[in-house]
C-alpha cells in the first residue's frame, strides 16, 4: 500500500510535462503560422517607439550607451 502515493506522484508529474509538451507545439504552430504578420507587428511598434532620435539627447542608442559606459569604467 505504501507504493501508491509515489505512483501518483510519478502520474501528475507525467501529466504536468505531458501538458507543457502541447503547449509548446500549440505555441510553434502558431508563431508557424502567424510569424510574418507578428514580425511585421512587432516591428512597426519598435519603429514608432523608437521616434526621431535627430537632435535630442534624451534619446540614444545602445551602441552610445555602451561606448559611454565603457569610457567612463576605463577612467
Amino acid at each position: 500500500m505504501k507504493s501508491l502515493p509515489q505512483r501518483k506522484a510519478g502520474q501528475a508529474m507525467v501529466e504536468y510535462i505531458i501538458i507543457v509538451v502541447v503547449v509548446a507545439v500549440a505555441a510553434l504552430v502558431i508563431f508557424g503560422l502567424f510569424g510574418d504578420t507578428i514580425q511585421k507587428k512587432l516591428g512597426g511598434a519598435i519603429d514608432d517607439l523608437e521616434g526621431d532620435s535627430t537632435g535630442s539627447d534624451a534619446v540614444r542608442s545602445s551602441t552610445g550607451y555602451l561606448q559611454d559606459a565603457g569610457e567612463t569604467q576605463s577612467n
